[in-house]
């Protein structure tokens, strides 16, 4: 099993939205302790969209779930992963950060083909 979860993010404003999510992902490390558990890609720029990705160590993720306790399982999404992009934008959520999170092995094994 993967150790990290691959994110994508797209944005429209990379400065503002890559230093709120390097912001509220230390403050999620010094809470549980954690050190260095995620890192993001530079962006790329197509579209007047902004795209990059977040890597975040699982065990990150897994201090979270033992942190909030049964608040975590009332987060909205299937499994792990989709709870904690819902964690990410609940906490993130104002009208000057305007970004998309997607989990990248999904993305990839889009029906679609796009990615």
């Amino acid at each position: 099993m993967n150790n990290k979860i691959n994110i994508n993010v797209s944005t429209v404003n990379y400065d503002k939205t890559s230093k709120a999510i390097f912001h509220k992902l230390s403050l999620l490390e010094e809470m549980v302790h954690g050190k260095e558990d995620f890192v993001m890609t530079d962006s790329e720029f197509a579209f007047g969209w902004h795209f990059f990705v977040l890597s975040v160590n699982r065990s990150l993720v897994e201090k979270l779930v033992e942190q909030m306790g049964p608040d975590f399982n009332k987060l909205k999404g299937k499994g792990m992963e989709k709870k904690f992009l819902t964690w990410i934008t609940n906490n993130m959520e104002s009208k000057e950060h305007r970004f998309k999170l997607a989990i990248k092995e999904e993305m990839e094994s889009s029906k679609y083909g796009i990615f």
